[in-house]
Protein backbone atom coordinates (compact mmCIF):
# COMPACT_ATOMS: atom_id res chain seq x y z
CA UNK A 1 0.00 0.00 0.00
CA UNK A 2 1.07 3.62 -0.52
CA UNK A 3 2.30 5.12 2.73
CA UNK A 4 3.46 8.39 4.24
CA UNK A 5 6.46 8.48 6.61
CA UNK A 6 5.60 7.97 10.25
CA UNK A 7 5.82 11.06 12.48
CA UNK A 8 6.71 9.13 15.63
CA UNK A 9 9.90 11.13 16.36
CA UNK A 10 9.74 14.95 16.25
CA UNK A 11 12.21 17.71 17.11
CA UNK A 12 10.64 20.84 18.59
CA UNK A 13 11.97 24.12 19.96
CA UNK A 14 9.96 25.76 22.73
CA UNK A 15 9.92 29.50 23.33
CA UNK A 16 11.45 30.11 26.79
CA UNK A 17 8.94 31.35 29.36
CA UNK A 18 8.81 35.02 30.27
CA UNK A 19 6.66 37.16 32.51
CA UNK A 20 4.58 38.00 29.45
CA UNK A 21 4.55 34.40 28.18
CA UNK A 22 4.01 32.35 31.31
CA UNK A 23 2.22 29.42 29.63
CA UNK A 24 2.75 26.08 31.38
CA UNK A 25 5.59 23.89 30.13
CA UNK A 26 3.24 21.14 28.97
CA UNK A 27 0.96 23.57 27.16
CA UNK A 28 3.88 25.14 25.30
CA UNK A 29 5.12 21.69 24.30
CA UNK A 30 1.69 20.68 23.02
CA UNK A 31 1.41 23.92 21.02
CA UNK A 32 4.74 23.30 19.27
CA UNK A 33 3.98 19.64 18.61
CA UNK A 34 0.64 20.66 17.11
CA UNK A 35 2.52 22.64 14.49
CA UNK A 36 4.77 19.68 13.69
CA UNK A 37 2.22 16.89 13.55
CA UNK A 38 0.12 16.07 10.44
CA UNK A 39 -3.27 16.85 11.92
CA UNK A 40 -5.52 19.89 12.12
CA UNK A 41 -6.59 19.22 15.69
CA UNK A 42 -4.06 17.65 18.02
CA UNK A 43 -4.95 16.01 21.30
CA UNK A 44 -1.73 15.00 23.06
CA UNK A 45 -1.63 13.01 26.28
CA UNK A 46 1.14 12.53 28.85
CA UNK A 47 1.72 9.87 31.45
CA UNK A 48 1.96 11.52 34.85
CA UNK A 49 5.51 10.23 35.47
CA UNK A 50 6.67 11.71 32.16
CA UNK A 51 5.02 15.01 33.03
CA UNK A 52 6.98 15.05 36.29
CA UNK A 53 10.24 14.94 34.29
CA UNK A 54 9.25 17.73 31.92
CA UNK A 55 10.36 20.89 33.81
CA UNK A 56 13.93 19.67 34.26
CA UNK A 57 14.17 18.28 30.72
CA UNK A 58 13.08 21.45 28.93
CA UNK A 59 15.55 23.59 30.88
CA UNK A 60 18.50 21.21 30.71
CA UNK A 61 18.04 20.89 26.94
CA UNK A 62 17.78 24.63 26.31
CA UNK A 63 14.12 24.23 25.34
CA UNK A 64 15.04 22.02 22.35
CA UNK A 65 13.44 18.60 22.64
CA UNK A 66 13.21 15.29 20.83
CA UNK A 67 9.74 13.89 21.38
CA UNK A 68 8.60 10.34 20.71
CA UNK A 69 4.90 9.82 20.09
CA UNK A 70 2.34 7.18 19.23
CA UNK A 71 -1.35 7.34 18.40
CA UNK A 72 -4.53 6.00 19.88
CA UNK A 73 -7.17 6.83 17.27
CA UNK A 74 -7.36 10.67 17.29
CA UNK A 75 -5.24 11.06 20.41
CA UNK A 76 -1.46 11.37 20.31
CA UNK A 77 0.47 9.91 23.23
CA UNK A 78 3.87 11.20 24.27
CA UNK A 79 6.02 8.13 24.94
CA UNK A 80 9.38 9.79 25.53
CA UNK A 81 11.19 13.13 25.79
CA UNK A 82 14.89 13.91 25.66
CA UNK A 83 17.16 16.71 24.53
CA UNK A 84 17.19 17.43 20.80
CA UNK A 85 20.87 16.43 20.66
CA UNK A 86 20.14 12.92 21.99
CA UNK A 87 21.55 10.57 19.33
CA UNK A 88 20.27 7.33 20.84
CA UNK A 89 17.99 5.30 18.59
CA UNK A 90 14.29 5.35 19.39
CA UNK A 91 12.94 1.95 18.38
CA UNK A 92 9.65 0.26 17.63
CA UNK A 93 8.98 -3.46 17.76
CA UNK A 94 6.69 -5.34 15.38
CA UNK A 95 5.47 -8.74 16.58
CA UNK A 96 3.86 -11.56 14.63
CA UNK A 97 2.23 -13.46 17.49
CA UNK A 98 1.89 -16.91 15.95
CA UNK A 99 0.39 -19.97 17.57
CA UNK A 100 3.52 -21.97 16.74
CA UNK A 101 6.20 -19.35 16.16
CA UNK A 102 6.63 -15.73 17.24
CA UNK A 103 8.63 -13.35 15.04
CA UNK A 104 9.91 -9.89 16.01
CA UNK A 105 11.36 -7.02 13.98
CA UNK A 106 13.10 -4.04 15.56
CA UNK A 107 12.69 -0.76 13.68
CA UNK A 108 14.29 2.69 13.98
CA UNK A 109 11.25 4.93 14.43
CA UNK A 110 13.05 8.02 13.12
CA UNK A 111 14.13 6.48 9.81
CA UNK A 112 11.90 3.42 9.38
CA UNK A 113 15.00 1.24 9.01
CA UNK A 114 14.78 -2.39 10.11
CA UNK A 115 17.49 -3.01 12.72
CA UNK A 116 17.15 -6.70 13.56
CA UNK A 117 14.83 -9.71 13.50
CA UNK A 118 14.38 -12.53 15.98
CA UNK A 119 12.10 -15.57 16.19
CA UNK A 120 11.29 -18.14 18.83
CA UNK A 121 8.88 -21.02 19.31
CA UNK A 122 5.74 -19.98 21.16
CA UNK A 123 6.30 -21.33 24.69
CA UNK A 124 2.57 -21.96 25.05
CA UNK A 125 3.09 -24.97 22.78
CA UNK A 126 4.29 -26.82 25.89
CA UNK A 127 0.68 -26.63 27.09
CA UNK A 128 -0.91 -27.53 23.76
CA UNK A 129 -0.03 -27.29 20.06
CA UNK A 130 -3.26 -25.59 19.05
CA UNK A 131 -5.63 -22.91 20.26
CA UNK A 132 -8.25 -25.41 21.39
CA UNK A 133 -5.89 -27.11 23.85
CA UNK A 134 -4.76 -23.74 25.18
CA UNK A 135 -8.30 -22.49 25.67
CA UNK A 136 -9.14 -25.62 27.64
CA UNK A 137 -5.99 -25.09 29.74
CA UNK A 138 -7.05 -21.49 30.35
CA UNK A 139 -10.22 -22.81 31.99
CA UNK A 140 -8.25 -24.68 34.67
CA UNK A 141 -7.29 -22.97 37.95
CA UNK A 142 -4.51 -20.44 37.22
CA UNK A 143 -4.39 -21.73 33.62
CA UNK A 144 -5.02 -18.36 32.00
CA UNK A 145 -2.43 -16.67 34.21
CA UNK A 146 0.04 -19.43 33.26
CA UNK A 147 -0.50 -18.99 29.51
CA UNK A 148 -0.26 -15.21 29.78
CA UNK A 149 3.00 -15.47 31.72
CA UNK A 150 4.47 -17.91 29.19
CA UNK A 151 4.04 -15.56 26.24
CA UNK A 152 4.99 -12.39 28.12
CA UNK A 153 8.14 -14.01 29.54
CA UNK A 154 8.96 -15.38 26.10
CA UNK A 155 8.57 -11.96 24.54
CA UNK A 156 10.68 -10.27 27.22
CA UNK A 157 13.47 -12.77 26.62
CA UNK A 158 13.24 -12.18 22.88
CA UNK A 159 13.26 -8.41 23.41
CA UNK A 160 16.51 -8.73 25.36
CA UNK A 161 18.02 -10.82 22.55
CA UNK A 162 16.96 -8.60 19.65
CA UNK A 163 18.13 -5.47 21.48
CA UNK A 164 21.55 -6.99 22.11
CA UNK A 165 21.80 -7.82 18.40
CA UNK A 166 21.02 -4.20 17.49
CA UNK A 167 23.16 -2.65 20.24
CA UNK A 168 20.11 -1.15 21.97
CA UNK A 169 18.43 -1.44 25.36
CA UNK A 170 14.85 -2.65 25.87
CA UNK A 171 14.00 0.76 27.31
CA UNK A 172 14.85 2.28 23.91
CA UNK A 173 11.65 0.71 22.54
CA UNK A 174 8.74 3.15 22.76
CA UNK A 175 6.14 1.46 20.52
CA UNK A 176 5.12 -2.16 19.96
CA UNK A 177 2.66 -3.50 17.40
CA UNK A 178 1.23 -6.99 17.82
CA UNK A 179 -0.66 -9.00 15.21
CA UNK A 180 -2.04 -12.42 16.10
CA UNK A 181 -5.14 -14.55 15.82
CA UNK A 182 -8.04 -13.93 18.17
CA UNK A 183 -7.05 -16.58 20.70
CA UNK A 184 -3.36 -15.60 20.78
CA UNK A 185 -4.38 -11.96 21.25
CA UNK A 186 -6.60 -12.88 24.19
CA UNK A 187 -3.86 -14.92 25.87
CA UNK A 188 -1.37 -12.10 25.28
CA UNK A 189 -3.75 -9.71 27.01
CA UNK A 190 -4.65 -12.19 29.75
CA UNK A 191 -8.31 -12.22 28.66
CA UNK A 192 -10.68 -15.15 29.11
CA UNK A 193 -10.86 -17.04 25.76
CA UNK A 194 -13.54 -19.55 26.83
CA UNK A 195 -16.39 -18.20 24.71
CA UNK A 196 -14.35 -17.93 21.51
CA UNK A 197 -14.90 -21.64 20.82
CA UNK A 198 -18.49 -21.92 22.04
CA UNK A 199 -21.55 -20.90 20.05
CA UNK A 200 -22.20 -18.09 19.31
CA UNK A 201 -18.37 -17.68 19.39
CA UNK A 202 -17.89 -14.39 21.22
CA UNK A 203 -14.48 -12.87 22.08
CA UNK A 204 -14.01 -10.58 25.09
CA UNK A 205 -12.97 -7.69 22.84
CA UNK A 206 -12.52 -7.02 19.15
CA UNK A 207 -10.60 -3.73 19.40
CA UNK A 208 -7.94 -3.86 22.13
CA UNK A 209 -6.47 -0.63 20.73
CA UNK A 210 -3.39 1.00 22.22
CA UNK A 211 -2.36 -0.08 25.73
CA UNK A 212 0.47 0.66 28.16
CA UNK A 213 3.26 -1.86 27.71
CA UNK A 214 3.83 -1.87 31.47
CA UNK A 215 0.23 -2.97 32.07
CA UNK A 216 0.93 -6.09 30.02
CA UNK A 217 4.25 -6.84 31.70
CA UNK A 218 6.39 -6.05 28.65
CA UNK A 219 9.83 -4.73 29.55
CA UNK A 220 10.28 -1.88 27.07
CA UNK A 221 10.44 1.89 27.54
CA UNK A 222 8.68 3.07 30.72
CA UNK A 223 6.07 5.02 28.74
CA UNK A 224 5.91 2.58 25.81
CA UNK A 225 2.63 1.77 24.11
CA UNK A 226 1.37 -1.42 22.46
CA UNK A 227 -1.00 -1.41 19.49
CA UNK A 228 -2.84 -4.73 19.30
CA UNK A 229 -4.37 -5.34 15.89
CA UNK A 230 -8.15 -5.81 16.08
CA UNK A 231 -9.92 -9.07 15.32
CA UNK A 232 -13.20 -9.76 13.55
CA UNK A 233 -14.45 -13.10 14.80
CA UNK A 234 -13.50 -16.16 16.79
CA UNK A 235 -10.92 -17.33 14.24
CA UNK A 236 -10.37 -14.18 12.15
CA UNK A 237 -7.71 -12.20 13.93
CA UNK A 238 -5.42 -9.23 13.72
CA UNK A 239 -2.80 -11.24 11.86
CA UNK A 240 -5.03 -11.33 8.80
CA UNK A 241 -5.91 -7.65 9.10
CA UNK A 242 -2.15 -6.97 9.15
CA UNK A 243 -1.86 -9.14 6.04
CA UNK A 244 -4.58 -7.20 4.24
CA UNK A 245 -2.81 -3.97 5.14
CA UNK A 246 0.51 -5.20 3.76
CA UNK A 247 -0.88 -6.80 0.60
CA UNK A 248 -2.91 -3.74 -0.38
CA UNK A 249 -5.89 -5.99 -1.14
CA UNK A 250 -8.20 -3.36 0.35
CA UNK A 251 -7.00 -0.82 -2.21
CA UNK A 252 -7.42 -2.95 -5.36
CA UNK A 253 -10.01 -2.03 -7.98
CA UNK A 254 -10.45 -5.67 -9.04
CA UNK A 255 -11.40 -8.50 -6.70
CA UNK A 256 -8.60 -10.61 -5.23
CA UNK A 257 -8.15 -13.10 -2.41
CA UNK A 258 -5.66 -13.48 0.43
CA UNK A 259 -4.96 -16.78 2.17
CA UNK A 260 -2.83 -17.11 5.30
CA UNK A 261 -2.36 -20.69 6.41
CA UNK A 262 -0.92 -21.59 9.79
CA UNK A 263 -2.68 -23.49 12.54
CA UNK A 264 -5.88 -22.28 10.84
CA UNK A 265 -6.59 -21.11 7.31
CA UNK A 266 -7.68 -17.49 7.29
CA UNK A 267 -9.08 -16.12 4.05
CA UNK A 268 -10.31 -12.72 2.90
CA UNK A 269 -11.86 -11.83 -0.45
CA UNK A 270 -12.55 -8.36 -1.77
CA UNK A 271 -11.36 -5.07 -3.18
CA UNK A 272 -11.41 -1.36 -2.31
CA UNK A 273 -15.22 -1.38 -2.00
CA UNK A 274 -15.88 -4.48 0.14
CA UNK A 275 -14.17 -7.30 2.03
CA UNK A 276 -15.49 -10.63 3.29
CA UNK A 277 -13.51 -13.07 5.38
CA UNK A 278 -13.67 -16.38 7.15
CA UNK A 279 -11.40 -18.88 8.86
CA UNK A 280 -11.33 -22.61 9.37
CA UNK A 281 -9.20 -25.51 10.55
CA UNK A 282 -7.22 -26.35 7.41
CA UNK A 283 -3.76 -25.74 8.76
CA UNK A 284 -2.44 -28.88 10.50
CA UNK A 285 -1.60 -30.60 7.22
CA UNK A 286 0.52 -27.64 6.28
CA UNK A 287 2.59 -27.50 9.45
CA UNK A 288 3.81 -30.52 11.38
CA UNK A 289 0.53 -32.22 12.20
CA UNK A 290 -0.19 -34.35 9.15
CA UNK A 291 2.48 -37.03 9.52
CA UNK A 292 4.78 -38.54 12.11
CA UNK A 293 7.78 -37.35 10.11
CA UNK A 294 6.26 -33.90 9.69
CA UNK A 295 8.02 -30.86 11.11
CA UNK A 296 8.45 -27.16 10.61
CA UNK A 297 10.81 -25.98 7.89
CA UNK A 298 14.46 -26.28 8.87
CA UNK A 299 17.79 -27.86 7.83
CA UNK A 300 17.37 -31.41 6.58
CA UNK A 301 13.59 -31.09 6.18
CA UNK A 302 12.16 -32.25 2.85
CA UNK A 303 10.54 -29.27 1.15
CA UNK A 304 10.28 -30.47 -2.48
CA UNK A 305 9.49 -33.84 -4.03
CA UNK A 306 9.28 -34.91 -7.66
CA UNK A 307 9.12 -38.22 -9.50
CA UNK A 308 10.81 -38.83 -12.84
CA UNK A 309 7.98 -39.91 -15.19
CA UNK A 310 10.34 -42.09 -17.22
CA UNK A 311 12.18 -43.95 -14.47
CA UNK A 312 9.93 -43.50 -11.44
CA UNK A 313 12.93 -42.26 -9.44
CA UNK A 314 12.23 -39.91 -6.54
CA UNK A 315 14.05 -36.58 -6.42
CA UNK A 316 14.02 -35.46 -2.77
CA UNK A 317 15.19 -31.93 -1.92
CA UNK A 318 15.91 -30.85 1.64
CA UNK A 319 16.45 -27.42 3.13
CA UNK A 320 20.19 -26.79 3.26
CA UNK A 321 20.75 -29.91 1.10
CA UNK A 322 21.25 -31.91 4.29
CA UNK A 323 20.39 -35.57 4.90
CA UNK A 324 16.59 -35.96 5.18
CA UNK A 325 15.18 -36.02 8.71
CA UNK A 326 11.52 -35.06 8.16
CA UNK A 327 9.11 -33.27 5.87
CA UNK A 328 7.36 -29.88 6.03
CA UNK A 329 4.08 -28.67 4.58
CA UNK A 330 5.31 -27.86 1.08
CA UNK A 331 7.02 -31.25 0.91
CA UNK A 332 3.86 -33.08 1.99
CA UNK A 333 1.82 -31.30 -0.70
CA UNK A 334 4.45 -32.03 -3.34
CA UNK A 335 4.58 -35.68 -2.26
CA UNK A 336 0.80 -36.14 -2.37
CA UNK A 337 0.60 -34.47 -5.78
CA UNK A 338 3.34 -36.68 -7.20
CA UNK A 339 1.83 -39.86 -5.75
CA UNK A 340 -1.53 -38.97 -7.28
CA UNK A 341 -0.19 -37.91 -10.67
CA UNK A 342 1.80 -41.17 -10.91
CA UNK A 343 -1.06 -43.41 -9.82
CA UNK A 344 0.36 -44.41 -6.43
CA UNK A 345 -2.71 -43.06 -4.67
CA UNK A 346 -6.21 -43.07 -6.11
CA UNK A 347 -8.87 -40.37 -6.22
CA UNK A 348 -9.76 -41.10 -2.58
CA UNK A 349 -6.15 -40.63 -1.52
CA UNK A 350 -5.74 -44.36 -0.87
CA UNK A 351 -2.39 -46.03 -1.55
CA UNK A 352 -2.44 -48.35 -4.58
CA UNK A 353 -0.28 -51.42 -3.75
CA UNK A 354 0.24 -52.43 -7.37
CA UNK A 355 1.79 -49.04 -8.19
CA UNK A 356 3.75 -48.51 -4.96
CA UNK A 357 5.96 -51.59 -5.31
CA UNK A 358 8.55 -52.19 -2.60
CA UNK A 359 7.97 -48.69 -1.18
CA UNK A 360 4.77 -49.98 0.42
CA UNK A 361 5.12 -51.37 3.94
CA UNK A 362 2.63 -52.58 6.52
CA UNK A 363 3.41 -51.19 9.97
CA UNK A 364 0.99 -52.05 12.75
CA UNK A 365 -1.70 -53.12 10.23
CA UNK A 366 -1.50 -49.70 8.54
CA UNK A 367 -0.11 -49.11 5.07
CA UNK A 368 2.93 -46.85 4.89
CA UNK A 369 4.71 -45.40 1.87
CA UNK A 370 8.49 -45.12 2.20
CA UNK A 371 9.50 -41.65 1.11
CA UNK A 372 13.15 -41.87 2.18
CA UNK A 373 14.68 -45.33 2.80
CA UNK A 374 16.53 -45.88 6.07
CA UNK A 375 19.94 -45.91 4.37
CA UNK A 376 19.37 -42.36 3.09
CA UNK A 377 17.78 -40.76 6.17
CA UNK A 378 19.38 -38.85 9.01
CA UNK A 379 17.68 -41.05 11.61
CA UNK A 380 18.79 -44.36 10.13
CA UNK A 381 15.12 -45.38 9.83
CA UNK A 382 12.62 -45.17 7.02
CA UNK A 383 10.83 -41.85 6.62
CA UNK A 384 7.28 -42.86 5.76
CA UNK A 385 3.85 -41.40 5.24
CA UNK A 386 0.98 -43.58 6.40
CA UNK A 387 -2.49 -44.05 4.99
CA UNK A 388 -3.80 -42.25 8.08
CA UNK A 389 -1.47 -39.33 7.28
CA UNK A 390 -2.80 -39.16 3.74
CA UNK A 391 -6.39 -39.29 5.01
CA UNK A 392 -5.62 -36.30 7.26
CA UNK A 393 -4.14 -34.43 4.33
CA UNK A 394 -7.24 -35.11 2.24
CA UNK A 395 -9.46 -33.65 4.95
CA UNK A 396 -7.25 -30.57 5.29
CA UNK A 397 -7.01 -29.95 1.57
CA UNK A 398 -10.78 -30.38 1.26
CA UNK A 399 -11.32 -27.87 4.04
CA UNK A 400 -8.96 -25.40 2.36
CA UNK A 401 -10.67 -25.61 -1.02
CA UNK A 402 -14.14 -25.52 0.53
CA UNK A 403 -13.30 -22.38 2.49
CA UNK A 404 -12.25 -20.69 -0.76
CA UNK A 405 -15.27 -21.97 -2.67
CA UNK A 406 -17.77 -21.03 0.03
CA UNK A 407 -16.39 -17.52 0.34
CA UNK A 408 -16.46 -16.78 -3.39
CA UNK A 409 -19.90 -18.31 -3.93
CA UNK A 410 -21.30 -16.26 -1.04
CA UNK A 411 -20.64 -13.08 -3.02
CA UNK A 412 -21.62 -14.52 -6.40
CA UNK A 413 -18.18 -14.80 -7.96
CA UNK A 414 -16.03 -17.70 -9.14
CA UNK A 415 -12.54 -18.71 -8.13
CA UNK A 416 -11.52 -18.64 -11.78
CA UNK A 417 -12.35 -14.92 -12.00
CA UNK A 418 -9.68 -13.89 -9.50
CA UNK A 419 -6.74 -12.01 -11.02
CA UNK A 420 -4.57 -12.15 -7.90
CA UNK A 421 -4.33 -14.84 -5.25
CA UNK A 422 -2.12 -13.66 -2.40
CA UNK A 423 -0.62 -16.50 -0.36
CA UNK A 424 0.93 -15.54 2.97
CA UNK A 425 3.19 -17.18 5.52
CA UNK A 426 5.57 -20.09 5.12
CA UNK A 427 2.83 -21.77 3.10
CA UNK A 428 3.01 -18.97 0.56
CA UNK A 429 6.79 -18.82 0.42
CA UNK A 430 7.49 -22.50 -0.20
CA UNK A 431 4.40 -24.13 -1.66
CA UNK A 432 4.42 -25.12 -5.32
CA UNK A 433 1.05 -23.90 -6.64
CA UNK A 434 1.00 -26.65 -9.27
CA UNK A 435 1.20 -29.29 -6.54
CA UNK A 436 -1.57 -27.66 -4.48
CA UNK A 437 -3.72 -27.49 -7.61
CA UNK A 438 -3.01 -31.15 -8.44
CA UNK A 439 -4.53 -32.35 -5.17
CA UNK A 440 -7.39 -29.84 -5.28
CA UNK A 441 -6.21 -27.69 -2.40
CA UNK A 442 -6.06 -24.48 -4.45
CA UNK A 443 -8.15 -23.59 -7.53
CA UNK A 444 -6.85 -24.32 -11.00
CA UNK A 445 -5.60 -20.84 -11.85
CA UNK A 446 -2.59 -19.88 -13.97
CA UNK A 447 0.49 -20.02 -11.71
CA UNK A 448 1.32 -16.36 -12.31
CA UNK A 449 -1.85 -15.33 -10.46
CA UNK A 450 -0.45 -16.79 -7.24
CA UNK A 451 1.51 -14.08 -5.39
CA UNK A 452 3.56 -15.15 -2.34
CA UNK A 453 3.82 -12.30 0.19
CA UNK A 454 5.80 -13.93 3.01
CA UNK A 455 5.08 -13.15 6.64
CA UNK A 456 2.36 -10.62 5.95
CA UNK A 457 1.37 -10.50 9.63
CA UNK A 458 4.83 -9.25 10.59
CA UNK A 459 5.02 -6.96 7.55
CA UNK A 460 1.68 -5.37 8.39
CA UNK A 461 2.69 -4.87 12.02
CA UNK A 462 5.95 -3.28 10.85
CA UNK A 463 4.13 -1.03 8.39
CA UNK A 464 2.31 0.71 11.23
CA UNK A 465 5.68 1.64 12.74
CA UNK A 466 6.95 3.14 9.49
CA UNK A 467 3.89 4.82 8.03
CA UNK A 468 1.54 7.54 9.20
CA UNK A 469 -1.27 6.39 6.92
CA UNK A 470 -1.03 2.69 7.82
CA UNK A 471 -2.22 3.16 11.39
CA UNK A 472 -5.36 4.87 10.08
CA UNK A 473 -6.00 2.01 7.66
CA UNK A 474 -6.11 -0.68 10.38
CA UNK A 475 -9.51 0.32 11.77
CA UNK A 476 -10.85 1.17 8.33
CA UNK A 477 -9.99 -2.33 7.10
CA UNK A 478 -11.55 -3.90 10.17
CA UNK A 479 -14.77 -1.93 9.78
CA UNK A 480 -15.21 -2.99 6.15
CA UNK A 481 -14.92 -6.74 6.67
CA UNK A 482 -17.99 -8.94 6.75
CA UNK A 483 -17.21 -12.11 8.69
CA UNK A 484 -18.66 -15.42 7.51
CA UNK A 485 -18.96 -17.93 10.37
CA UNK A 486 -18.24 -21.37 8.89
CA UNK A 487 -19.00 -23.30 12.07
CA UNK A 488 -22.73 -22.92 11.42
CA UNK A 489 -22.63 -22.92 7.60
CA UNK A 490 -24.42 -26.00 6.19
CA UNK A 491 -23.34 -25.21 2.62
CA UNK A 492 -19.75 -25.50 3.78
CA UNK A 493 -20.30 -29.03 5.07
CA UNK A 494 -22.01 -30.12 1.83
CA UNK A 495 -19.19 -28.77 -0.33
CA UNK A 496 -16.58 -30.21 2.02
CA UNK A 497 -17.81 -33.76 1.32
CA UNK A 498 -17.48 -33.18 -2.43
CA UNK A 499 -13.92 -31.90 -2.03
CA UNK A 500 -12.62 -35.01 -0.25
CA UNK A 501 -11.46 -36.52 -3.53
CA UNK A 502 -8.42 -35.86 -5.73
CA UNK A 503 -8.59 -33.31 -7.10
CA UNK A 504 -12.38 -33.07 -6.62
CA UNK A 505 -15.55 -35.00 -7.42
CA UNK A 506 -16.06 -32.46 -10.20
CA UNK A 507 -12.82 -32.99 -12.15
CA UNK A 508 -13.92 -30.34 -14.63
CA UNK A 509 -12.85 -27.73 -12.11
CA UNK A 510 -9.25 -28.86 -12.54
CA UNK A 511 -8.65 -29.17 -16.30
CA UNK A 512 -4.87 -28.89 -15.95
CA UNK A 513 -4.63 -31.93 -13.64
CA UNK A 514 -3.94 -35.05 -15.69
CA UNK A 515 -3.08 -38.05 -13.47
CA UNK A 516 -1.18 -40.92 -15.06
Amino acid sequence: MKTAPAPWVRLVALPPPTIKNNTADADRLVAELAKALPAKTVDIGFDLDLLRQLPALVRQSGYRLRCTLFRKRDRWILTGISGADDARTVAGLAVDLGTTRVVLRLIDLATGTALAEHAFDNPQAAVGPDVLARIHHAETPAGLRHLHALIINGLNGAIDSICRTAGLRPKDISAVTVAGNTCMTHLFLGLEPRWIIREPYIPVINRPGVLRASDLGLRVGPFGRVLVFPNIGSYFGGDLIAGILFSGLHQREDTAILVDVGTNAEVVLGNRDWLIGCAGAAGPALESGVTRMGMLAGPGVVDRVSIDPATGAFDIHTIGDETPRGICGSGVIDLAAQLFLHGMIDIRGKLVPARCGDRLKIIGDIRHFVVVPAAQSASGGDLTISQADLDSLIRSKAAMYTILETLTMTVGTNLGDLNAFYVAGTFGCFINPRSAIAIGMLPDLPPERYVPIGNSSLEGAALVLTSASAIDEVDRIRDRITYLELNVNQDFMNRFSAAKFLPHTDVGRFPSVQPG
